[in-house]
């Protein structure tokens, strides 16, 4: 089953591409490989939730974060899919790079980054796996609790 196929059965449809917010495209084809920009967790043009992840007061938590991990890896996919046509042409997705704008204490980031890489398996099957890594960081554009970028091989 494809790609296309099986997000038909997971019921999941793709966004529209989220718009560039600096000079950048969100999805290059060099070789038989696509690379995206990095994608926030747009939802209709804005972000669900912002802020840092953690487990205290006033911050995302880890489990929100990680559902925020799978809506930036559907506009990723969406980023792939405007530049290849259809998402039956990818064979392997290749790495996935997770970014969590974490608090100091939050060491969670494989966590929340398995969001993305739980959805790339249901998808992909297979080939959805991938090498990736889970960085920490201070903070992401637009105060966006996570960020996700793919590298994926197509024919």
């Amino acid at each position: 089953m494809g790609a296309e196929a099986r997000l038909a059965e997971l019921g999941i449809e793709l966004p529209d591409v989220v718009p560039p917010v600096a000079a950048y495209v969100p999805a290059l084809v060099s070789g038989s490989l696509v690379f995206t920009a990095g994608q926030l967790p747009m939802v209709s043009g804005a972000l669900p939730a912002t802020g840092k992840v953690g487990d205290g007061h006033g911050l995302v938590p880890a489990d929100d974060a990680q559902q925020l991990a799978r809506v930036a890896t559907l506009n990723a996919l969406a980023a792939v899919k405007s530049v290849l046509g259809s998402l039956d042409r990818v064979t392997q997705v290749v790495k996935v790079t997770g970014f969590v704008a974490s608090d100091p204490s939050f060491t969670g980031q494989p966590a929340v980054v398995n969001g993305a890489s739980l959805l790339l398996g249901e998808v992909f099957g297979d080939a959805g796996k991938h090498a990736r890594s889970a960085v920490g960081v201070a903070v992401l554009p637009l105060d966006a609790p996570v960020e996700v970028e793919l590298v994926v091989a197509f024919e």
